[in-house]
């Protein structure tokens, strides 16, 4: 059985949590392949609301096991919290739970780092989460950072902990005039959870292969959206990793032939948290009626969201990056009030007519959207879980949408709830 792969086709927050649960239902293994604690997934089962931070999306499933793959960086702090959390709740995912032994640790002074860098004022602000997730990737890629696996041996881990606290600290002083943490309260927080973190350790390689091998259902979760994409988002004002189908191959060490199906998660509309560029922004009364709809807030920092109207070369550019199979829509019913709803079709720049977002800063900046506006549908579609349900003026919304991507829509998502998920794809 090939693997599926969940992205996200704007800036994040596009309801990937939800649809990852749902799909879960009919998964053998629940797979994260990138990104940290700067995530944050909501899943509404019933009446309760839970938001995952390092925990895979489909951990309320007792059916489905769970990895954290090795393209992580893991904040063993908040991992071990969200367990406890569980726990408090009579849900055990200790024997569900996995952690691949090659995924690499943030430390608290990646995280002190983080945040006097964004602090500082000297600096061009990113709007990072301030969790340390750049510094973890950058001892990463320095080749200097400490994996799960280091865990198994405790004086070692101890010396390389001291070892980049020291050199962080140093850099934290000397740019910003800022003490660093004290270290030894870091780890010995760090290390009262190494027990548990070595029993969850395994080869996520060999898991994940074997499972695929023996034709098992394999989900892959991706965190943050394909415009936030080290290589191919609004660089510099993107994350620290690749949140697109290829960083799951890389992210879990699983061929690209493994990869059959890519659902592209997009929100009806258009929303970013933090710094850079977005082209359909709203402002003032327009862009707080979206948020206040949408509860436009983010589930790691609670910063309100950026809201405007669909962007359609920006999901061009993610389907193109993707290669989508199919489009799942959420947030349909955040829009049941608008009399009109425009959608971005097209920007125009200094160079002319853009179809696709521009990788060049300059060009972003000036983009101006080029839109189309659409009648609103003024009626009820939160909790619709039939395609029918749909009302005639939504449904050539989705249409129009639809032929903008340039890939079809497989699911359209009415509601946070589990069952307001309508399977779209035509017969």
């Amino acid at each position: 059985m090939p693997a599926t792969v969940v992205v996200g086709c704007q800036w994040g927050d596009e309801g990937k949590g939800k649809i990852v649960d749902v799909l879960a239902a009919e998964s053998d293994l629940v797979a994260r392949f990138q990104g940290g604690s700067n995530a944050g997934h909501t899943v509404i089962v019933g009446d309760r609301k839970y938001v995952f931070h390092m925990l895979p999306s489909g951990v309320l499933h007792e059916g489905s096991r769970n990895l954290l793959g090795n393209g992580v960086v893991v904040d063993v702090l908040a991992l071990v919290g969200e367990i406890e959390g569980l726990e408090k709740e009579g849900i055990d995912v200790m024997g569900r739970l996995l952690l691949s032994e090659q995924a690499h640790v943030i430390l608290p002074i990646h995280c002190a780092l983080d945040s006097a860098g964004e602090e500082s004022g000297t600096e061009t602000k990113i709007g990072t989460t301030k969790r340390g997730i750049g510094l973890a990737y950058g001892d990463k890629s320095r080749r200097k950072g400490l994996r799960l696996c280091d865990f198994r041996h405790a004086d070692r881990f101890a010396a390389q902990y001291r070892d980049l606290s020291e050199y962080h600290g140093r850099i934290m002083k000397t740019l910003y005039g800022t003490d660093a943490p004290n270290p030894e309260e870091g780890l010995e927080r760090l290390m009262a959870s190494r027990d548990r973190v070595t029993a969850l350790l395994c080869d996520g390689v060999t898991l994940v292969n074997d499972l695929l091998k023996a034709g098992k259902n394999v989900l892959c979760e991706g965190a943050q959206g394909v415009m936030l994409d080290i290589d191919h988002g609004t660089y510099p004002f993107v994350t620290s990793s690749s949140p697109t189908p290829g960083g799951a191959c890389t992210g879990l060490g699983i061929p690209p032939t493994a990869v059959e199906r890519v659902i592209g998660i997009v929100k009806a509309y258009t929303t970013r948290v933090g710094e850079g560029p977005m082209p359909t922004e709203l402002h003032g009364d327009a862009g707080e009626r979206l948020r206040k709809a949408g509860g436009e807030f983010g589930a790691t920092t609670g910063r309100p969201r950026r809201c405007g109207w669909f962007d359609a070369p920006v999901v061009r550019r993610a389907v193109q990056i993707c290669g989508c199979t199919e489009l799942c829509i959420t947030k349909l019913d955040v829009l049941d009030e608008y009399e009109t709803i425009p959608v971005c079709t097209a920007y125009d720049t200094e160079s002319g007519r853009a179809n696709v977002m521009p990788f060049d800063p300059e060009s972003i900046a000036q983009a101006k959207p080029v839109l189309e506006d659409h009648e609103g549908w003024n009626s009820r579609t939160s909790g619709v879980t039939t395609r029918e349900g749909l009302p005639e003026k939504a449904l050539r919304y989705l249409a129009r949408l639809e032929e903008l991507a340039g890939a079809p829509i497989g699911i359209v998502s009415t509601g946070p709830a589990r069952a307001s998920t309508i399977p779209f794809a035509r017969s």
